[in-house]
């Protein structure tokens, strides 16, 4: 079959388009024909290792599993004998983030668990662009943020993958929405249900004197007091994605932030669920979410792909088209 490969770790030059092995399953895995696999920074950190914990997880000097992609659709093309969700034919899609990726691929071996049923009213290049994204921004809201109905809710960086989620599924729980994004996405963030729509370069929320009862930055990079001064007494700042050094110092001070005054800092690290595709699938289906799709490149084009989406100016989602 053929594949992308990266034999070592660096800028996406590296990457070749290459024939491997087809994978059998095993016998708790779906041999899965990939229809379309999406890419987010997950896939970029892992490549570059600009993350240094990256070589600590994959490998120190090179790439262990030298095939990227998390975000996966496809069809049910084998099972394994103790696989008993799936069958031969079936539409699914997957997160592989703790399954050994390898989406960029014709083919891909993924345990049962990693799957759930493609929402039946999407492509599969649109339901490629749900289950890291969109289970993030559930995660950051519902887990971390404890997201209730009739609170307001800001998403910063509400026009990329993960935030354009966000924007509605902070709706679908029945909050008031505002979302903060550029001039040029300021009508894609409306036409996702915000309430409200700052555009950041002509007003910084965090100094306009509102105040909300959650915060999720899908792209934070202000210092965390100033987020701190947007909430309410008990509000919860939740990151899910943003410069290192914002990363750092919420990791290193946000418990005792929180534990100082009443306001909250989480940081957001989603974990893949089976149950939270299934929750993603419900929201799809009953129309309250939508997935944005930016751009679509052919498998062999992955490259072209990782430098558009390192530039960090996607619009939604960057898909690859496989099948």
């Amino acid at each position: 079959m053929k594949a992308i490969v990266a034999e070592r770790y660096g800028t996406p030059d590296v990457l070749q388009f290459k024939d491997v092995e087809k994978p059998a399953p095993k016998d708790n895995e779906v041999l899965v024909k990939v229809a379309a696999a999406s890419l987010n920074m997950y896939d970029w950190h892992l490549l570059t290792a600009d993350i240094f914990l990256v070589r600590l997880n994959r490998g120190l000097f090179k790439p262990k599993n030298k095939i990227l992609g998390a975000d996966v659709a496809g069809w049910v093309e084998a099972v394994g004998k103790n696989v008993t969700q799936f069958r031969v034919g079936d539409e699914v899609f997957g997160d592989l983030a703790a399954s050994g990726d390898s989406s960029f691929a014709e083919y891909v071996a993924v345990p049962e668990k990693a799957l759930a049923h493609k929402p039946i009213n999407l492509t599969f290049e649109e339901a490629a662009a749900l289950p890291m994204a969109a289970v993030t921004a559930l995660q950051g809201l519902r887990d971390y943020g404890k997201i209730q109905a009739g609170q307001k809710v800001l998403v910063q960086g509400a026009s990329g993958g993960v935030g354009s989620f966000a924007v509605q599924i902070a709706r679908a729980f029945g909050t008031e929405v505002t979302a903060v994004c550029s001039t040029r996405n300021v009508e894609q963030s409306r036409s996702l249900g915000a309430d409200h729509v700052i555009d950041y370069t002509k007003e910084n929320f965090t100094k306009n004197g509102k105040r909300y009862d959650l915060i999720f930055a899908a792209n934070g990079y202000r210092p965390l007091e100033d987020y701190k001064h947007a909430l309410t007494s008990r509000g919860v700042y939740v990151m899910a994605g943003g410069s290192g050094k914002q990363m750092f110092e919420a990791l290193l001070r946000g418990s005792f932030a929180s534990e100082k005054d009443g306001r909250k800092v989480r940081v957001c690290t989603a974990q893949p669920k089976q149950e939270d595709l299934v929750f993603m699938k419900g929201l799809v289906e009953s129309g309250k979410v939508k997935p944005v799709i930016d751009k679509c490149y052919p498998l062999n084009e992955t490259a072209h792909a990782l430098r558009y989406l390192g530039e960090g100016h996607a619009r939604g989602k960057v898909i690859l088209t496989v099948a």
